[in-house]
């Protein structure tokens, strides 16, 4: 291809304009990865594209603007006083980059995700403009949630769930709670606004061109005759509870109309050609009289048919129930399960805006999740959507150039087996040409290179580092096959043998290449490949001892790695990668903390301890979270891979299957005992059926652990291991023991 002729066609008008010639920078960027098929993902990269054309828009308008009333994440960051400031002098893009932080409100087997920012900024429309509250008194002092030093929000459950914002400045005082619910079996957004002011005042309800992103365009906007409607974009409503009272808009030349807030004149209507429009409904709030008003938008109707409204309630009744003394965890465990539901209404998501996408990698850990915490249903109908993303030749496709995707698949699909206990039969061609895949795909095994027999060089899971031959794919693609070995062999032996020579011999190409980094690197850890030095993206080799467990808990290669990136990739007591997130990972950190409790190892909990205070006041985690300002830099402000991993920590605090063998408590915080309450935890799937656990006081001091179990064949061997306590084997499938201390 490098014969064509448009090659020198690009080389000679970027010279004759006196541009770098982009053919020989490319080759240049090229040279720092290993040659792969595929250098980056087209999804991704048009993703980046979308998401810095907005970037540059916002450079465009917010920095000429600051004036106006921007979102939290703005007004902090374009502030040189604040730490969120981020100098832009060279950045062609301003982005998001310090408080990344929202949270999703919605109804189960709804596609449409509202956000809610953390000072109360509510965008109901995927990637729309957004509705803001604010007081303005009469004598011009005002309060603006997004400029608030200090404000209070939370999530709670009363509605499925909702997100309340709680905000007060001189005398003034604005709560904020937005949700989404049925309305003649319709969903829409509900936001309610409650004001109140020591002096008389009035209470505002304004349509904002932006969102946490940036700039959302609003080129229309319309109040209705009533005047309880707003038309926006000649799309979407806005009703009011009750008639405006006052009503101005603004366009861009004109300014915000934050600043037209004491006109006399009254607008109906609003257009900008350029889509800044701003509008600002007022209702007016007399000196010492809360006054309330509540906004409904209706959402988008596709794929809404068949809403449940008892959803909620049924589903929270099917999932596995935490019961413990910790209300922190308890909180941030029944958020992850909320998060989960709302984010698989069909595929599912690791998150509502940003990450609104599917990926496979994400999907097996969510799914997982899902598995774990008793909501089969939902995780059955994720699967289903698997076939359609298998092409012809076996490839399980969600980005092109991903290689562990097949692996993951496969992993998967075994564990639903394994914890549903359906067979397989109709997923066998699928899962044959899953496996036969991974065997095409791998490199030869007599290359007289460090790769020989891995996967090609690939972009892998995307923050590992640029294109390589990733130990994370390999790993991943290891356990793929062994799993299929595994359920193909109740169909025919042949299959079986084929995809278990297979893994054994990959198994061996794997030994092989870590050996070889072993000598190079004079110690056993993993590198992320076999061509890098120990670093962040080693984080991915850890896979190998969880989620897969394809090598004991005590194997020197795993447990060095991990003491590498205790040592050099920690802050704050959370893992940070260093590549391309630049911010504190709370699912990788719990990734490492999953690899310490199964080695018996109490600096799990350490980690656990750093995860969770690192949430948000809602429950939620940012992909990757800022460390100095603990906002989110990087990704979805609402990840769900992060709450995923979450809901999987405390299942295996209660249970944890390794081997044949069912562990039980071995990662049950020792001071949740001295709180001298009850914990419980069940009824959690496992391969045998689902158990409940429940460790209760006994009269006099000391405690006493009851299990049921669901068993679906013979109960299997189980271990009692709770910190403190003795270990102990239980021999019958159900009942009650006394723990007795280990001092004792």
């Amino acid at each position: 291809m490098k014969w064509l002729p448009w090659r020198f066609a690009i080389r000679y008008v970027a010279r004759k304009q006196g541009f770098l010639d982009p053919i020989a920078l490319l080759a240049r960027l090229h040279g720092f990865a290993q040659p792969s098929e595929v250098g980056e993902p087209i999804e991704l990269l048009r993703a980046g594209v979308v998401f810095h054309a907005r970037g540059l828009i916002n450079s465009r308008v917010i920095q000429h603007n600051l004036d106006w009333v921007w979102p939290y994440w703005i007004e902090r960051q374009f502030d040189p006083r604040d730490p969120s400031f981020v100098p832009r002098a060279f950045s062609i893009t301003h982005i998001n980059l310090s408080h990344r932080n929202w949270t999703a409100v919605g109804h189960p087997d709804c596609e449409e995700l509202p956000i809610v920012d953390p000072r109360g900024l509510v965008t109901p429309i995927y990637d729309g403009w957004s509705l803001d509250g604010w007081i303005l008194r009469d004598d011009g002092t005002s309060l603006l949630p997004c400029r608030a030093t200090e404000s209070r929000q939370e999530q709670t459950f009363e509605r499925g769930t909702s997100v309340v914002t709680d905000t007060r400045y001189e005398g003034m005082s604005l709560r904020s709670e937005s949700w989404v619910e049925l309305e003649g079996g319709m969903p829409v957004c509900r936001i309610r606004l409650t004001g109140s002011s020591d002096r008389d005042a009035s209470l505002v309800l304004s349509l904002r061109p932006s969102n946490p992103e940036g700039i959302a365009f609003v080129h229309d906007v319309e109040l209705n005759r009533d005047r309880t409607v707003w038309t926006v974009n000649d799309e979407h409503e806005v009703r009011f509870s009750q008639p405006a009272e006052r009503h101005h808009v603004s366009d861009y030349h004109n300014g915000d109309v934050y600043i037209h807030l004491h006109d006399l004149d009254d607008q109906q209507t609003g257009h900008c050609e350029v889509g800044m429009v701003t509008a600002a409904a007022l209702f007016e709030l007399k000196a010492g009289e809360p006054r309330e008003l509540t906004a409904t938008i209706p959402l988008p109707p596709d794929h809404t048919k068949g809403l449940d409204a008892d959803a909620w309630s049924r589903l929270r009744n099917q999932a596995c129930v935490l019961e413990c003394p910790e209300p922190q965890y308890q909180f941030l465990y029944d958020a992850a399960v909320t998060s989960l539901i709302l984010h698989s209404p069909k595929d599912v998501y690791p998150g509502p805006y940003t990450y609104k996408r599917f990926w496979f990698r994400d999907a097996a850990y969510i799914i997982h999740a899902l598995l774990c915490v008793g909501l089969t249903e939902r995780a059955e109908r994720a699967l289903d959507q698997f076939p359609d993303r298998q092409t012809a030749l076996g490839y399980f496709r969600s980005q092109e150039g991903e290689w562990d995707s097949n692996g993951e698949v496969l992993w998967i699909l075994k564990r639903y087996f394994d914890l549903t206990d359906h067979p397989p039969h109709a997923w066998h061609n699928l899962i044959e040409k899953g496996a036969r895949w991974i065997l095409r795909k791998r490199l030869k095994d007599d290359l007289d290179a460090p790769h020989a027999g891995l996967m090609p060089a690939g972009f892998s899971a995307e923050h590992l580092g640029p294109n390589d031959y990733y130990y994370w794919d390999d790993f991943w693609s290891v356990a793929g096959l062994h799993a299929a070995t595994r359920m193909m062999s109740e169909q025919t032996d042949r299959h079986g043998r084929d995809f278990e020579t297979g893994a054994r011999d990959f198994e061996r190409a794997i030994e092989r290449s870590l050996e070889q980094c072993q000598a190079r690197l004079g110690r056993p850890g993993m590198p992320a490949s076999p061509y890098r030095r120990l670093d962040a993206g080693a984080i991915g080799s850890l896979a190998v001892g969880y989620p897969l467990q394809l090598w004991r808990p005590d194997d020197p290669r795993l447990l060095d790695c991990v003491e590498f990136l205790l040592e050099r990739c920690f802050v704050k007591g959370a893992f940070y990668q260093d590549m391309i997130h630049s911010g504190l990972n709370a699912y990788l950190t719990l990734h490492v903390a999953q690899v310490l409790l199964r080695a018996g190892d109490p600096r799990y909990l350490e980690l656990m301890d750093a995860v969770a205070d690192l949430a948000s006041p809602t429950g939620q985690w940012p992909e990757a979270i800022h460390p100095l300002t603990e906002g989110g830099c990087m990704g979805d402000g609402h990840h769900v891979w992060a709450s995923a991993e979450w809901v999987l920590m405390i299942r295996n605090l209660f249970v944890r299957e390794e081997g044949d063998e069912l562990r039980l408590c071995e990662g049950v915080p020792r001071r949740w005992l001295e709180k001298n309450q009850p914990i419980r935890f069940g009824p959690a799937p496992t391969p045998y059926g689902a158990l409940s656990l429940a460790i209760l006081p006994e009269d006099g001091g000391g405690w006493r652990l009851e299990w049921r179990g669901d068993w679906r064949r013979e109960w299997p061997p189980m271990t009692v291991c709770l910190p403190g306590f003795k270990t102990r084997s239980l021999d019958q499938a159900e009942g009650s023991v006394t723990l007795e201390p280990e001092d004792g």
